[in-house]
Formats: C-alpha cells, sequence, structure tokens
C-alpha cells in the first residue's frame, strides 16, 4: 500500500515538474495564430495588433497566417487538430458561436476542441453604404430599405462572418428581404461597397472608419447602445428606432484543446500585457474599439461567453431557417 501511495506521488511530482519546466522554457520557437479569415479584414487586424506586443513579451515572433474559407471553420479546424503544444492559435470571433448551429454537420466542438486563453476586445458594428445611395441619414435608410429593400444588394464576407449575422439582425428588424451578396472575406467586400459595386453593408469598425472618416463610403448607424467616441456624429441603431439590431464583434484567443495549463497561464500573462500596451490600446480606439479589461481577458471568461453566446444565437439563426449546410 505503501508503495502504491510513493508511486502515485512519483507520478505526480513528475506531470508537476513537466508543467514547471513547459511554463519555464515556453516558448522556444515562433508562433503562428490562425485568423479563419482573409488578410486585412478586420479580426485579422486586431490579430496582427496584439501579435506585434505578444512577440515583445514571450520573446519569440507570433506570426498571423490567415486561413479563410467555410465562414471561419476552416482555420478553426486546422487549429482544432494541430498539436496542443502552444505554438499554434486561433484568433477568432463571434462566428465561433454561431458555427455550431450555422454548420449542422460542423466536423468540432468549439466548446471540447479548444483551449480558451482569453477575450480581446469587442468591436462595434457600423451600417454603410455605397456614398451615392439615396439616403441621406438611418431614418432615411430604414424607409428606403422598408420600400426597397427586395431591390437592394447587401454586401457580407461570408457565410457565419461577423457582416453576415449582422444583415440577418438588420433583415429582421425591419421585415425585409435584401439581395444578399456573399464575399471571400470583409475586404473584397468593403473595396465592392466603395466602388459601388453594391449597395449596403454592416461591419466592424475595425473595417469602416477609415473609409467612413475618408468620405469613401456612407455611413447610418453604429449597432451598439451607446455611440462610439471615434465617430461621434454616428447615432446607435437604438436611437433610430432599431431597437432589435444590437450586436457586438467580440474576439477570443484560443489553444487547441490539452495544451498544457502553465503554457495556457504563460499566453494568458502575454495577451493581459498586450491589451494593457498603451500603442495597442491607441490604435484600436483609432478603429472604434477598446481592449477587454483584464477580468475578461481570461480562460474561464472566455469560455463562458462562448458558452452564453452559442445560447443566444442558437434561436435566432433557426428562426431565420439560414444554414452554411
Amino acid at each position: 500500500m505503501l508503495l502504491k501511495h510513493l508511486a502515485v506521488l512519483s507520478i505526480g511530482a513528475v506531470l508537476s515538474a513537466t508543467s514547471a519546466f513547459a511554463q519555464s522554457d515556453y516558448p522556444t520557437q515562433p508562433i503562428t495564430i490562425v485568423v479563419p479569415f482573409s488578410a486585412g479584414g478586420p479580426t485579422d487586424t486586431v490579430t496582427r495588433l496584439i501579435a506585434q506586443t505578444m512577440t515583445s513579451e514571450l520573446g519569440q515572433q507570433v506570426l498571423v497566417q490567415n486561413v479563410g474559407g467555410a465562414g471561419g471553420t476552416l482555420g478553426a479546424g486546422q487549429v482544432a487538430q494541430a498539436k496542443p503544444d502552444g505554438y499554434t492559435l486561433l484568433l477568432h470571433h463571434i462566428g465561433m458561436s454561431t458555427a455550431p448551429t450555422l454548420y449542422r454537420q460542423l466536423a468540432f466542438d468549439p466548446l471540447t476542441a479548444f483551449a480558451p486563453i482569453g477575450q480581446v476586445t469587442s468591436v462595434p458594428m457600423t451600417i454603410v453604404s455605397r456614398k451615392d445611395l439615396e439616403p441621406a441619414d438611418a431614418a432615411g435608410l430604414v424607409a428606403y430599405l422598408k420600400e426597397n429593400g427586395a431591390d437592394t444588394t447587401y454586401a457580407h464576407a461570408g457565410i457565419g462572418s461577423a457582416s453576415h449575422l449582422c444583415g440577418m439582425l438588420l433583415q429582421e428588424a425591419l421585415g425585409v428581404q435584401m439581395i444578399t451578396v456573399p464575399y471571400q472575406g470583409a475586404a473584397p467586400a468593403m473595396t465592392d461597397i466603395v466602388g459601388g459595386q453594391v449597395d449596403v453593408l454592416c461591419d466592424q469598425t475595425t473595417n469602416t472608419t477609415n473609409q467612413i472618416k475618408a468620405g469613401e463610403v456612407k455611413a447610418y448607424a453604429v449597432t451598439t447602445p451607446e455611440r462610439v467616441a471615434s465617430l461621434p456624429d454616428l447615432p446607435t441603431t437604438q436611437e433610430v428606432g432599431l431597437d432589435k439590431l444590437q450586436i457586438g464583434v467580440w474576439h477570443g484567443l484560443y489553444a487547441p484543446a490539452g495544451t498544457d495549463p502553465a503554457i495556457i497561464a504563460k499566453l494568458e500573462g502575454a495577451l493581459q500585457k498586450a491589451l494593457a500596451d498603451e500603442t495597442v490600446k491607441s490604435r484600436f480606439a483609432e478603429l472604434g474599439t477598446a481592449p477587454v479589461s483584464a477580468e475578461e481577458a481570461t480562460p474561464e471568461s472566455l469560455k463562458n461567453q462562448l458558452s452564453t453566446q452559442i445560447e443566444l444565437w442558437r434561436p435566432i439563426i433557426q428562426a431565420a431557417g439560414t444554414y452554411a449546410d
């Protein structure tokens, strides 16, 4: 009995020593954060901003790899199957919580396939149009879409993207069905809005603020309860009578399930440092967003957020009857 007890203690000591070694030795090579969307889009922008500071904190280069396709599920699935050694991570947005309902044959379970590291930011969304669309303000746009929605083209970055989800809520709030035009990412969707090839887009401030300020698109409203400091003249959807259209695009950082808790803790610390960095906060502010609090940039907070949001979006998507497979 004593020998058995000592054996258990020895195994525990080995595991503890292994974890401690992983924490002190990690990382010894570059780390890749997979962004499951195209380069130049809003999630890509957020990721590259924190990757720079995490590089300094971890002492190894943090690289960004864009693996777009299938509404973000292709890149996420790749990370879910990656070796859980802390060298392949995923930065995904709200689409992580909608994928289980949008994709009825999803190859992974977001709640069990990943080890959460922490939330990053929650980005407001803006409703914009090509600059020569007729309505001059949000009230005019609401009236215009109620009358002409069936003939209006709505761009989005692909099934399951943030702009797709916002478009679903916009159409539901207005009681109209627009002509949806999917793109392979937010950047090409914005390019065609600026070029006048499509009419309306609802996307994150990280992808629209510069174009709004440059006068390349016409802006109507922001989808958060309060106005955005970087776009103070833009009313909220609540102000213009679209109470049901409330959406912020939260982002989270994940590792594959099974990653050593000591490595997760080290990555969490690097993420916290990045979000507290003054340059990161300044750049986020320019893009109409802000880092989450230290309490939110934790594994527990991200796990709770993901679970809650999956339950929130399930009935909305089922009611719309729009699926990706």
